[in-house]
């Protein structure tokens, strides 16, 4: 018997054990996530600096020497004083709680970004064990959940979507499909999810583009999309988009009328699309049973 069965039998046994654990792996996740949601772009920039000094052939003379920066190097620290964070300052939720959303050391405040973001992904991951079980498609969708959070959030602050975020969970998507682990979608419907995803936002883009002459969204939604095709299927594809226009039509036309939002700013997308794959993995199948259950062709 693996280590996996052994775990999988115990948990199956005391169930509440399981969403305990659940719960906190997910809040623990939620803080690697701020991380990686403050990080990532910074690397990101970073990245483009170097490639940029090597285009114009910049002498190592020129360039500073660049200390490590990663998502593991350096320790956490507050972006105000630079004050290393200690272990008791990170516990998820409760840390922003004690020290009332402020710094420790120079009182200044600490996003509420953080202990959202940790509620969240524990939310996710709670309800991923309780809905699905002790099995292989709770890691699966507890990966699709953590990683689709980091995404809507670093889109929805710097209107980026990563490629290291959208490639590994299509081509993770696919991989469950092949195998049939984790997942009960068939390697053709992922496939051909996939290239639909892909292939309908690419195509609004061009016409857009076309008709205005300006830049509808960007290549990383077509990407996001094309994840999700590859994990729910070409089937729930007109549910994605139906949803995700829905929400972001709402919130869109909010933002111009009471926020004052420049219409010539675009505003992420990302987060939509993200927020409606989850929807449509939970709650596709019913949606559409009583779509079709109230109207009779």
């Amino acid at each position: 018997m693996t280590i996996f069965t052994t775990w999988a039998a115990f948990f199956t046994e005391y169930p509440a054990i399981w969403l305990g654990f659940a719960l906190i792996l997910g809040l623990l996740i939620g803080s690697f996530l701020n991380v990686v949601i403050h990080r990532l772009p910074l690397m990101m920039q970073a990245e483009w600096h170097r490639d940029c000094r090597e285009l114009l052939s910049l002498s190592p003379e020129s360039v500073d020497a660049e200390k490590p920066f990663n998502l593991i190097t350096p320790r956490s620290a507050c972006p105000h004083c630079q004050t290393p964070i200690k272990a008791w300052q990170n516990v998820p939720i409760v840390s922003w709680i004690v020290l009332r959303g402020k710094c420790a050391r120079c009182g200044h405040g600490i996003s509420i970004q953080y202990p959202l973001v940790e509620l969240l992904s524990g939310t996710l991951t709670l309800v991923a064990a309780w809905q699905l079980g002790v099995t292989a498609t709770t890691l699966a969708v507890w990966m699709l959940g953590w990683i689709l959070i980091a995404a809507a959030i670093i889109d929805l602050k710097t209107t980026l979507l990563p490629d290291i975020l959208t490639q590994p969970l299509l081509w993770l998507g696919l991989l469950l499909a092949l195998f049939g682990v984790g997942t009960s979608l068939s390697l053709k419907d992922a496939v051909i999810g996939a290239m639909a995803g892909y292939l309908v936002l690419w195509s609004v883009y061009w016409l857009f583009k076309l008709a205005t002459g300006r830049d509808g969204m960007g290549y990383g939604d077509f990407k996001l999309l094309a994840a999700l095709g590859a994990w729910l299927g070409w089937q729930q594809l007109p549910l994605v988009l139906l949803l995700s226009a829905g929400v972001g039509a709402v919130i869109g036309i909010g933002m111009i009328l009471f926020l004052k939002h420049d219409k010539r700013i675009p505003i992420p997308f990302g987060p939509y699309l993200a927020s409606a794959g989850l929807l449509a993995y939970y709650l596709g199948t019913p949606i559409v049973n009583l779509y079709l259950g109230t109207h009779r062709f």
